[in-house]
């Protein structure tokens, strides 16, 4: 039997839209992710619909991403931004208390902290 991917362990889809809708809501209304927050351009959306399209595919759903942008590149994409130690923490915490708003449940959350943190990781250039 074949195993699901967390994409599928997630809810499909609408889970994945609703992980990056909250996501972006923490990161917009909490001070603590506020050098992350300045990253980024005033209208989220934008922002929202990459990381929905982006999570898709690297959660085992569709590779929307690849579909309608192209290889995601990760880390050439994130050069011009200073992303060191503080910004990774931040994103990381955001998208763990994202994913624990939502509902993850734990065992899953546990296993995509640790993805999460090694690809946020894999960002830092300073």
């Amino acid at each position: 039997m074949d195993e699901q991917t967390p994409y599928q362990l997630m809810g499909g889809d609408g889970a994945v839209r609703l992980l990056c809708q909250r996501f972006y809501e923490l990161m917009d209304s909490i001070p603590q992710f506020a050098t992350i927050r300045a990253m980024h351009p005033a209208d989220l959306q934008s922002s929202r619909d990459k990381l929905f399209m982006f999570l898709s595919g690297w959660l085992g759903g569709p590779d929307l991403y690849a579909q309608h942008i192209g290889h995601p590149m990760l880390r050439r994409r994130h050069l011009p931004f200073a992303i060191g130690k503080e910004e990774r923490d931040q994103w990381v915490a955001c998208m763990y208390l994202a994913m624990e708003s939502v509902g993850i449940a734990e065992r899953l959350r546990e296993r995509l902290l640790a993805s999460f943190f090694n690809t946020a990781d894999f960002m830092r250039n300073q």
